[in-house]
Protein backbone atom coordinates (compact mmCIF):
# COMPACT_ATOMS: atom_id res chain seq x y z
CA UNK A 1 0.00 0.00 0.00
CA UNK A 2 1.40 3.47 -1.09
CA UNK A 3 0.40 5.06 2.68
CA UNK A 4 1.66 1.95 4.77
CA UNK A 5 4.29 3.16 6.81
CA UNK A 6 8.12 1.78 7.48
CA UNK A 7 10.29 3.25 10.26
CA UNK A 8 14.24 3.36 10.07
CA UNK A 9 16.36 3.18 12.75
CA UNK A 10 19.87 2.98 11.96
CA UNK A 11 21.53 1.41 15.09
CA UNK A 12 25.62 1.32 16.42
CA UNK A 13 25.96 0.10 19.92
CA UNK A 14 22.34 1.23 21.14
CA UNK A 15 21.77 -2.07 23.04
CA UNK A 16 20.48 -0.31 26.25
CA UNK A 17 17.68 2.17 24.37
CA UNK A 18 16.48 0.07 21.72
CA UNK A 19 14.92 -2.57 23.50
CA UNK A 20 12.60 0.76 25.19
CA UNK A 21 12.29 2.28 21.36
CA UNK A 22 11.39 -0.95 19.37
CA UNK A 23 8.50 -2.01 21.75
CA UNK A 24 6.93 1.02 22.29
CA UNK A 25 7.27 2.29 18.35
CA UNK A 26 5.65 -1.48 17.76
CA UNK A 27 2.76 -0.42 20.33
CA UNK A 28 2.06 2.44 19.06
CA UNK A 29 2.60 2.02 15.09
CA UNK A 30 0.87 -1.88 15.35
CA UNK A 31 0.76 -1.82 11.47
CA UNK A 32 3.54 -0.44 10.34
CA UNK A 33 6.89 -1.79 9.41
CA UNK A 34 10.05 -1.66 11.53
CA UNK A 35 13.26 -1.98 10.38
CA UNK A 36 16.87 -2.07 12.24
CA UNK A 37 19.21 -1.68 10.88
CA UNK A 38 22.73 -2.69 13.12
CA UNK A 39 25.75 -1.12 12.16
CA UNK A 40 28.58 -3.65 13.06
CA UNK A 41 27.85 -3.13 16.64
CA UNK A 42 29.91 -4.83 18.90
CA UNK A 43 27.95 -4.92 22.02
CA UNK A 44 25.16 -6.85 22.24
CA UNK A 45 22.40 -5.10 20.11
CA UNK A 46 22.74 -8.43 17.94
CA UNK A 47 20.92 -9.77 20.70
CA UNK A 48 18.92 -7.38 22.42
CA UNK A 49 17.85 -7.20 18.40
CA UNK A 50 16.62 -10.66 18.18
CA UNK A 51 13.64 -11.05 20.66
CA UNK A 52 12.33 -7.38 19.87
CA UNK A 53 9.21 -7.33 17.13
CA UNK A 54 11.40 -5.84 14.12
CA UNK A 55 13.51 -6.72 10.70
CA UNK A 56 16.67 -6.69 11.46
CA UNK A 57 19.34 -5.58 8.61
CA UNK A 58 23.08 -6.22 9.73
CA UNK A 59 25.94 -4.49 8.35
CA UNK A 60 29.51 -7.00 9.07
CA UNK A 61 31.03 -3.53 9.65
CA UNK A 62 30.15 0.16 10.94
CA UNK A 63 29.70 1.34 7.31
CA UNK A 64 28.62 5.35 8.87
CA UNK A 65 24.97 6.47 10.00
CA UNK A 66 24.35 7.78 6.17
CA UNK A 67 24.88 4.00 4.69
CA UNK A 68 22.51 2.42 7.44
CA UNK A 69 20.02 4.66 6.04
CA UNK A 70 20.25 4.07 2.61
CA UNK A 71 20.17 0.16 3.39
CA UNK A 72 17.46 0.99 5.15
CA UNK A 73 15.31 2.78 2.68
CA UNK A 74 16.38 0.26 0.11
CA UNK A 75 14.78 -2.58 1.84
CA UNK A 76 11.82 -0.83 2.90
CA UNK A 77 8.28 -1.57 1.54
CA UNK A 78 6.26 1.47 2.89
CA UNK A 79 5.24 4.13 0.83
CA UNK A 80 6.09 6.29 3.85
CA UNK A 81 9.07 6.54 5.61
CA UNK A 82 9.87 7.58 8.99
CA UNK A 83 13.63 7.95 10.27
CA UNK A 84 14.01 8.05 14.07
CA UNK A 85 17.91 7.47 15.92
CA UNK A 86 17.85 4.57 17.83
CA UNK A 87 20.23 6.58 20.98
CA UNK A 88 17.37 7.48 23.25
CA UNK A 89 16.86 10.84 22.20
CA UNK A 90 13.25 10.10 20.31
CA UNK A 91 10.47 8.48 21.08
CA UNK A 92 7.25 6.76 19.63
CA UNK A 93 5.24 9.97 21.23
CA UNK A 94 7.31 12.64 19.16
CA UNK A 95 7.08 10.68 15.55
CA UNK A 96 3.49 10.38 15.99
CA UNK A 97 3.85 13.92 16.17
CA UNK A 98 5.57 14.50 13.24
CA UNK A 99 2.91 11.99 11.59
CA UNK A 100 0.39 13.63 12.34
CA UNK A 101 1.60 16.54 10.87
CA UNK A 102 2.67 14.81 7.66
CA UNK A 103 -0.88 13.65 7.16
CA UNK A 104 -2.66 16.67 8.00
CA UNK A 105 -0.84 18.77 5.15
CA UNK A 106 0.67 18.38 1.45
CA UNK A 107 4.03 17.98 3.00
CA UNK A 108 6.44 15.64 0.87
CA UNK A 109 8.85 15.51 4.18
CA UNK A 110 7.91 16.59 7.91
CA UNK A 111 11.44 16.99 10.48
CA UNK A 112 10.93 16.92 14.03
CA UNK A 113 12.56 20.13 15.33
CA UNK A 114 14.25 20.71 18.18
CA UNK A 115 14.31 23.54 20.48
CA UNK A 116 18.30 25.10 20.66
CA UNK A 117 18.15 24.05 24.68
CA UNK A 118 17.65 20.92 23.51
CA UNK A 119 20.93 20.10 21.81
CA UNK A 120 23.58 17.95 23.28
CA UNK A 121 26.14 21.26 23.98
CA UNK A 122 26.74 24.53 23.42
CA UNK A 123 29.07 23.64 20.65
CA UNK A 124 26.40 21.91 18.70
CA UNK A 125 23.35 24.30 19.74
CA UNK A 126 25.67 26.83 18.44
CA UNK A 127 26.44 24.81 14.97
CA UNK A 128 23.45 23.96 14.47
CA UNK A 129 22.32 27.47 14.15
CA UNK A 130 24.84 28.38 12.57
CA UNK A 131 23.99 25.33 9.78
CA UNK A 132 20.21 26.35 9.74
CA UNK A 133 20.73 30.07 9.38
CA UNK A 134 23.17 29.23 6.08
CA UNK A 135 20.91 26.49 4.70
CA UNK A 136 17.52 29.11 5.42
CA UNK A 137 19.89 31.67 3.13
CA UNK A 138 20.61 29.41 0.48
CA UNK A 139 17.03 28.24 0.26
CA UNK A 140 14.99 31.43 0.69
CA UNK A 141 13.24 29.60 3.03
CA UNK A 142 13.22 29.28 7.25
CA UNK A 143 14.87 26.10 8.19
CA UNK A 144 14.13 25.52 11.86
CA UNK A 145 16.56 21.94 12.32
CA UNK A 146 19.31 21.11 9.82
CA UNK A 147 20.48 18.05 11.59
CA UNK A 148 17.49 16.11 13.40
CA UNK A 149 17.33 12.52 12.54
CA UNK A 150 13.72 12.67 13.36
CA UNK A 151 11.62 13.04 10.03
CA UNK A 152 9.01 11.51 7.78
CA UNK A 153 9.09 11.66 4.29
CA UNK A 154 7.65 10.00 0.85
CA UNK A 155 9.34 6.95 -0.09
CA UNK A 156 8.85 7.88 -4.08
CA UNK A 157 10.56 11.19 -3.17
CA UNK A 158 13.33 10.54 -0.74
CA UNK A 159 14.92 7.24 -2.82
CA UNK A 160 15.15 10.35 -5.71
CA UNK A 161 18.29 11.60 -3.67
CA UNK A 162 19.70 7.96 -1.92
CA UNK A 163 22.74 9.03 -4.79
CA UNK A 164 23.59 12.06 -2.77
CA UNK A 165 23.30 10.81 0.50
CA UNK A 166 26.88 10.78 2.32
CA UNK A 167 27.66 7.00 4.04
CA UNK A 168 28.75 8.81 7.34
CA UNK A 169 27.49 11.94 8.72
CA UNK A 170 25.14 14.20 7.41
CA UNK A 171 22.11 12.25 5.77
CA UNK A 172 19.73 15.01 7.54
CA UNK A 173 21.42 18.12 6.09
CA UNK A 174 21.77 16.68 2.23
CA UNK A 175 18.44 15.17 1.83
CA UNK A 176 16.72 18.69 3.61
CA UNK A 177 18.43 20.47 1.08
CA UNK A 178 17.89 18.12 -1.32
CA UNK A 179 14.19 18.34 -1.19
CA UNK A 180 14.64 22.39 -0.97
CA UNK A 181 15.90 22.20 -3.76
CA UNK A 182 13.83 20.23 -5.96
CA UNK A 183 10.50 22.36 -4.53
CA UNK A 184 9.43 19.57 -2.64
CA UNK A 185 7.33 20.34 0.35
CA UNK A 186 9.14 20.69 3.73
CA UNK A 187 7.52 21.14 7.28
CA UNK A 188 8.32 21.27 10.71
CA UNK A 189 6.82 20.22 13.94
CA UNK A 190 9.00 21.24 17.74
CA UNK A 191 9.26 18.19 18.75
CA UNK A 192 10.94 17.34 22.33
CA UNK A 193 14.18 14.90 22.98
CA UNK A 194 15.63 13.47 25.52
CA UNK A 195 19.51 13.35 26.34
CA UNK A 196 21.53 11.28 24.55
CA UNK A 197 22.84 8.03 26.04
CA UNK A 198 26.67 7.62 25.50
CA UNK A 199 27.47 4.47 24.55
CA UNK A 200 30.79 4.85 23.44
CA UNK A 201 33.57 7.20 22.95
CA UNK A 202 30.96 9.90 21.35
CA UNK A 203 32.95 13.09 22.78
CA UNK A 204 32.90 16.83 21.12
CA UNK A 205 36.05 17.22 19.51
CA UNK A 206 35.79 21.07 17.92
CA UNK A 207 38.66 20.78 15.48
CA UNK A 208 37.63 17.52 13.89
CA UNK A 209 34.16 18.63 14.18
CA UNK A 210 34.85 21.98 12.84
CA UNK A 211 36.39 20.50 10.22
CA UNK A 212 33.74 18.10 8.75
CA UNK A 213 30.84 21.28 9.18
CA UNK A 214 33.08 23.23 7.42
CA UNK A 215 33.04 20.60 4.39
CA UNK A 216 29.43 20.34 4.69
CA UNK A 217 28.91 23.63 4.01
CA UNK A 218 31.10 23.47 0.94
CA UNK A 219 29.06 20.94 -0.31
CA UNK A 220 25.84 22.41 0.24
CA UNK A 221 26.82 24.93 -1.54
CA UNK A 222 28.69 23.58 -4.51
CA UNK A 223 26.11 20.90 -5.28
CA UNK A 224 22.80 22.81 -4.52
CA UNK A 225 22.92 26.81 -4.50
CA UNK A 226 26.77 26.98 -6.32
CA UNK A 227 26.04 30.90 -7.01
CA UNK A 228 25.25 31.51 -3.45
CA UNK A 229 28.69 30.40 -2.37
CA UNK A 230 30.67 31.64 -5.48
CA UNK A 231 28.98 35.54 -5.71
CA UNK A 232 30.20 36.60 -2.04
CA UNK A 233 33.51 34.74 -2.90
CA UNK A 234 33.67 36.50 -5.90
CA UNK A 235 33.11 39.23 -4.29
CA UNK A 236 35.02 39.43 -1.45
CA UNK A 237 37.83 39.32 -3.90
CA UNK A 238 36.83 41.77 -6.07
CA UNK A 239 36.68 44.36 -3.42
CA UNK A 240 39.97 43.25 -2.05
CA UNK A 241 41.32 43.52 -5.33
CA UNK A 242 40.40 47.48 -6.21
CA UNK A 243 41.06 48.24 -2.01
CA UNK A 244 44.48 46.88 -2.88
CA UNK A 245 44.48 48.87 -6.63
CA UNK A 246 43.27 52.57 -4.65
CA UNK A 247 46.45 52.14 -1.90
CA UNK A 248 48.87 51.30 -4.90
CA UNK A 249 47.91 53.65 -7.00
CA UNK A 250 47.62 56.77 -4.80
CA UNK A 251 51.04 55.66 -2.98
CA UNK A 252 53.09 55.15 -5.97
CA UNK A 253 50.83 55.44 -9.17
CA UNK A 254 50.83 51.59 -9.81
CA UNK A 255 48.46 49.00 -10.66
CA UNK A 256 50.49 45.66 -9.36
CA UNK A 257 50.60 42.22 -10.20
CA UNK A 258 48.30 41.52 -7.03
CA UNK A 259 45.67 43.62 -8.21
CA UNK A 260 45.55 41.79 -11.61
CA UNK A 261 45.57 38.34 -10.16
CA UNK A 262 42.98 39.30 -7.59
CA UNK A 263 40.60 40.45 -10.19
CA UNK A 264 41.14 38.01 -12.75
CA UNK A 265 40.28 35.20 -9.69
CA UNK A 266 36.64 37.32 -8.83
CA UNK A 267 36.02 37.10 -12.34
CA UNK A 268 36.91 33.17 -12.77
CA UNK A 269 35.03 32.41 -9.43
CA UNK A 270 31.91 33.81 -10.50
CA UNK A 271 31.77 31.99 -13.81
CA UNK A 272 32.38 28.88 -12.32
CA UNK A 273 29.33 29.88 -10.02
CA UNK A 274 27.73 30.53 -13.07
CA UNK A 275 28.59 26.97 -14.84
CA UNK A 276 28.08 25.29 -11.76
CA UNK A 277 24.60 27.11 -11.38
CA UNK A 278 23.65 25.23 -14.69
CA UNK A 279 25.05 22.20 -14.48
CA UNK A 280 23.04 21.98 -11.07
CA UNK A 281 19.63 23.19 -12.78
CA UNK A 282 20.18 20.44 -15.42
CA UNK A 283 20.87 17.62 -13.02
CA UNK A 284 17.66 18.45 -10.72
CA UNK A 285 15.29 18.87 -14.14
CA UNK A 286 16.95 15.59 -15.43
CA UNK A 287 15.95 14.01 -12.02
CA UNK A 288 12.49 15.34 -12.38
CA UNK A 289 12.19 13.80 -15.26
CA UNK A 290 13.17 10.50 -14.09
Amino acid sequence: MTDSLSIIIPARNEADTLGPLVSDLANRFPAAEILVVNDGSTDHTAEVLAGLPCDVITNPYSMGNGAAIKRGVRAARGGVLAFIDGDGQHTATELHKVLEMFHSGDYDMVVGARAPADHASTWRRLANGFFNRLAGWMTERPVLDLTSGLRVARAKRFREFLHLLPNGFSYPTTSTMAFFRSGYTVGYQTVSVGRRVDTSESHIRPFNDGMRFVIIILRIGSLYSPLKLFLPISAGLFVCASLLYGYTFFDSGRFTNMSALLYTTSLLTFLIGVVSEQITALTFARRSRD
